[in-house]
């Protein structure tokens, strides 16, 4: 086999690796919600080796197992976690939208930080509102619309009628297509989910509002960065410690919003 052969076969190799690392990650976090961290392992058994493989060291992540001694829904829940640490993007009182919000642990951690169950009697009461194509189950102080298409118009009517206001102060996008496993098309297919999002954003967010997106690093990252750019004051790229170093996940956080449209905002 000549040598583009060798590399053809390589990257479909890697590609598909990828997705079963998708697949993987999936199912580890439905996993441990079902059976818990030690017993989800040995559920998972009848999967190929190397998914098995991939799984065990998933379970042996700190972070898999912080979310489960903090009683997060998933590892995914510290990404979010260090971001507001970091940028104080969560305060009480703020609206927020949770797009890709199965399994909920991002909805956790802004209903703690936004007040939304209203447990600090002191502070302004926030609200969560979580969308996902995937049931979530319920949460004290989040409301769920699932399962459902946030880039559905039906969906956006819905989500207009929930949150106050019709706006909200923060919009959290941790949304992924499924992964196909090659790395192009599975990047393009992101992009165009925050696209969407901010397609929305004129009748969903406020001004000076912020938004933040999961992408892929790829050749249209310059291009969403571009349009996030004219859009916000401020655009930071971000690679949250639980991130895995191998993974090309990053988080655009994009802050100050500079366009909305209609008579909702303040």
């Amino acid at each position: 086999m000549g040598g583009c052969g060798r590399e053809a076969n390589s990257r479909r190799g890697s590609e598909e690796r990828r997705a079963g690392r998708e697949r993987c990650c999936r199912l580890a976090c439905a996993s441990l919600q079902r059976h818990g961290l030690h017993t989800a392992a040995r559920h998972c058994k009848a999967r190929t080796g190397a998914e098995h493989l991939w799984l065990t060291r998933h379970l042996k992540d700190p972070f898999v197992k912080a979310a489960k001694v903090e009683s997060y829904r998933c590892r995914s829940a510290f990404k979010l976690l260090e971001v507001d640490r970091r940028h104080r993007i969560l305060r009480p009182g703020l609206r927020v939208l949770d797009c890709g919000a199965a399994p909920g642990a991002w909805s956790q951690v802004a209903v703690q930080r936004v007040n939304a169950a209203g447990t600090d009697p002191s502070s302004p009461v926030g609200f969560v509102l979580g969308v996902d194509l995937l049931h979530i189950a319920p949460l004290g102080g989040a409301t769920f619309v699932c399962p459902a298409d946030v880039t559905d118009p039906r969906t956006l009517q819905r989500i207009q009628e929930l949150l106050p206001g019709g706006r909200a102060d923060v919009v959290l996008s941790d949304m992924a297509p499924n992964a196909t496993g090659i790395r192009g098309l599975d990047h393009d297919r992101l992009i165009g989910l925050c696209w969407s999002l901010l397609d929305m954003a004129p009748d969903l967010l406020c001004p000076g509002g912020t938004f933040l997106c999961k992408t892929w690093a790829g050749s249209q990252s310059h291009r969403l960065q571009k349009r996030l750019m004219e859009e916000f004051q401020s655009v930071r790229t971000l690679k949250p410690e639980a991130s895995r170093k191998e993974s090309s996940e990053v988080y655009l956080l994009a802050t100050q919003y500079r366009r909305a449209r209609g008579p909702r905002g303040a």
